[in-house]
């Protein structure tokens, strides 16, 4: 049903693959220029054009994966996204600004010196070159269906890899799919990246002055959940963000929960070694990470952390206004 297409993107992850069935067209790309001519390549090849594309889903918040909308809803097309996610792509520089003063604080409290807690938020930045903020016409709730080329296509909440993160699931060829985005994928582990708390009277997170509500999410336990809620449901095929198809979803999810396991145990090893900052646990993962890596490696180690603190393994407390952790009692 969907055709996939290989748009070129700057990260260091590669192409993305947007999704084309009939006049629908998911995860569009980037915003830039490079994107935008391969876009219209492969439209072109299947005789569309860039007004022919009458509705743009949008799996997540990520500048990779919804940089082209805008465009193509000038063009004429609708934007379908979950509420969380129009929320973030209206304003993809509010949100990042919420980020990075959120961030550089937390981790400054998990041992990280601000100057370089700064630099490491500042890094994304680059990033709204390619993220035009866009209006969403069509907020998708989850379990919601919308049709594409004559087919149900139900919109799905899940939960780790990004806020608002949206799977698109049908049936076709008596075969039961999904348009996973970048929660699954065939060869990468995906790393459920650190989100602030949702700050009041916000459904996503934008503006940089807004009143923190309630706790920071939990995302890699959540991830956990989600992965495997999705193993259990026996899908014959997802369709990632990234890379090849999986035919073999219940396997693939498998293998990505057994090495998120394997490196709780290692997260937990170290900290049994006394007590331990999210920092350091980062620092022992990965031997010289560069800065621009920072933000994914604390991702891994306070979710790691998370995952252990929710099984009551692990327990963290204050010394000396920077938070460690240690094996629980």
């Amino acid at each position: 049903m969907f055709t996939r297409l290989s748009i070129p993107t700057p990260f260091q992850v590669g192409p993305v693959n947007a999704y084309l069935a009939g006049r629908t067209l998911v995860d569009p790309g980037p915003g830039s220029e490079e994107a935008w001519a391969a876009l219209l390549d492969g439209l072109e090849a299947r005789g569309l054009g860039p007004t022919d594309v009458e509705q743009v889903l949008v799996t997540h918040p990520h500048p990779d994966h919804f940089g082209l909308a805008s465009r193509l809803r000038e063009a004429g097309a609708r934007v379908v996204a979950s509420p969380t996610t129009a929320d973030i792509i209206a304003d993809f520089g509010a949100r990042l600004d919420y980020e990075q003063s959120y961030f550089v604080d937390m981790f400054e409290r998990h041992g990280m010196a601000r100057e370089t807690a700064e630099t490491v938020t500042d890094l994304p930045e680059v990033f709204l070159k390619v993220a035009p903020g866009v209006e969403t016409d069509v907020l998708l709730e989850d379990g919601e269906t919308i049709e594409v080329a004559d087919t149900g296509v139900t919109g799905e909440a899940v939960q780790g890899h990004a806020p608002g993160e949206t799977v698109f699931t049908y049936e076709t060829d008596d075969e039961k799919r999904a348009i996973v985005g970048d929660h699954v994928l065939a060869d990468i582990t995906p790393n459920p990246l650190l989100q602030p708390p949702l700050p009041e009277g916000s459904a996503a997170g934008a503006g940089a002055s807004a009143t923190i509500n309630g706790e920071r999410p939990r995302v890699l336990p959540a991830f956990n959940r989600s992965l495997a809620n999705l193993r259990d449901r026996e899908f014959d095929r997802f369709l990632p963000g990234h890379r090849e198809e999986i035919s073999n979803p219940a396997e693939r999810i498998d293998e990505i929960l057994d090495a998120h396991e394997e490196r709780t145990q290692n997260v937990r090893e170290i900290v049994a070694g006394g007590p331990t900052t999210a920092v350091e646990v980062m620092e022992e993962l990965f031997s010289d990470l560069p800065a621009t890596e920072y933000f994914s490696g604390m991702s891994e180690a306070v979710g790691h952390l998370d995952v252990l603190d929710e099984r009551g393994e692990v327990e963290s407390r204050e010394q000396g206004g920077v938070v460690v952790w240690e094996v629980a009692a």
